[in-house]
């Protein structure tokens, strides 16, 4: 039975240790835009929403001390983050220019299309996925 109550991702939300290096690596490296960065004083905690081609896409949360997340071996939750792109190749090189390190790039088994893993500086994994 389809539901029609769910319309669509709205953002995903990342709590990271160290605001200024996240915001760069979100922004620059990546590439996303920020459509609005907001102080919460009573949290003492940033709120950066940051859009992919014009979408919003991810809120990026600071908090005083926030605990690590358990990510190896994979712990249950939120596996990764998983972002698609036109070549794989050109993609890896582009972000390897930059400093990322990258996984070698490997083959879904399912449908044939090329991907690969990195971090962001708290460690959350994030795929590139071919769709092209």
């Amino acid at each position: 039975m389809k539901h029609n109550y769910l319309k669509g991702v709205h953002h995903i939300a990342i709590i990271c240790s160290n605001y200024e290096k996240s915001k760069y690596f979100y922004t620059n490296t990546l590439g996303l835009t920020i459509l609005r960065e907001v102080f919460r004083e009573q949290r003492q905690s940033y709120k950066l929403d940051l859009a992919l081609n014009e979408e919003y896409i991810i809120e990026l949360f600071s908090f005083p001390s926030p605990p690590a997340r358990p990510s190896r071996p994979e712990s249950c939750g939120l596996r990764h983050l998983a972002f698609c792109v036109n070549n794989i190749k050109e993609s890896v090189a582009a972000l390897s220019a930059k400093g990322v390190e990258l996984e070698p790039i490997r083959i879904d088994e399912f449908t044939q299309k090329q991907f690969t893993f990195f971090s962001d500086p708290d460690g959350l994994p994030i795929e590139l996925y071919e769709i092209g």
